[in-house]
């Protein structure tokens, strides 16, 4: 088990990839703090995860919310002592042309990926600091590296999330902890509308040269690695797991 022992939060958690990824630690021998916005989604995958043999527990947090973050980290830390390992995966979008958007549609996405990603990396960096070891997990997009239309917002969220991935590697290597993000592609509830939108759905297509969607199953071996001794040696890097749709 490549995770024995290891204790894991994971935001986003309720579904889609967050989902499949805390399955996937808890397989490899994690204990997972399941971390959503909807206590009931959290739950469920909670729930599943100890019906298969597993260490899990739900959380409700909205992780733009600093004291709901301090409280969930320390709720996770009571319990299990620790943690080890942060996938800050938490998100949203809120769609507008850039002259269309409002100043809440612009400052709710940017509260949930950037400062709520902050939050949850100053909720628990200390004791990692402490113990000489973590592993930090930034989420961050295909439209962070692109660019995309109609989610001004959503992509200068993910293009900051490179920059607090490399800033936190350089920062925290001293210490045995490595930062590294994961840019998925169309896998998560909020690409469906990419996906099954016949006005959008060739035109994505074509742009990915396996030709094909992802699956969450897919993308979850990416986060193991990153979470793994496998990725000791490995820090402030951005893997693409798209298909090849950012191929340069």
């Amino acid at each position: 088990m490549q995770l024995k022992d290891r204790v894991a939060i994971v935001t986003g958690a309720g579904q889609g990839i967050g989902a499949t990824v805390a399955r996937a630690y808890a397989r490899e021998g994690a204990k997972v703090a399941v971390i959503d916005l909807n206590i009931d989604a959290a739950n469920a995958v909670a729930a599943e995860i100890v019906a298969n043999g597993g260490e899990a527990l739900g959380v409700a947090c909205d992780v733009s919310n600093r004291d709901q973050v301090l409280a969930m980290a320390e709720q996770v830390t009571a319990k299990w002592g620790r943690v080890d390992i942060l996938v800050n995966n938490a998100g949203i979008t809120r769609t507008a042309m850039l002259n269309k958007m409002t100043p809440e549609q612009w400052q709710q996405v940017l509260g949930v990926h950037l400062t709520g990603a902050f939050n949850c990396l100053q909720a628990v960096v200390g004791g990692m600091i402490e113990r000489q070891y973590g592993r930090i997990i930034y989420v961050t997009s295909t439209a962070g590296l692109l660019g995309t239309i109609g989610q001004i917002n959503y992509s200068a969220a993910k293009a900051g999330i490179l920059g607090m991935t490399k800033s936190t590697a350089k920062e925290l290597a001293r210490y045995n902890i490595t930062a590294n993000a994961i840019a998925p592609g169309a896998a998560t509830p909020m690409t469906e509308t990419i996906r099954t939108d016949e006005r959008f759905k060739e035109k994505y297509l074509d742009r990915i040269p396996l030709g094909r969607w992802a699956e969450p199953e897919e993308i979850a071996p990416v986060f193991l690695f990153f979470a793994s001794d496998a990725s000791s040696y490995v820090t402030g890097q951005i893997l693409a797991a798209d298909g090849g749709m950012t191929i340069h």
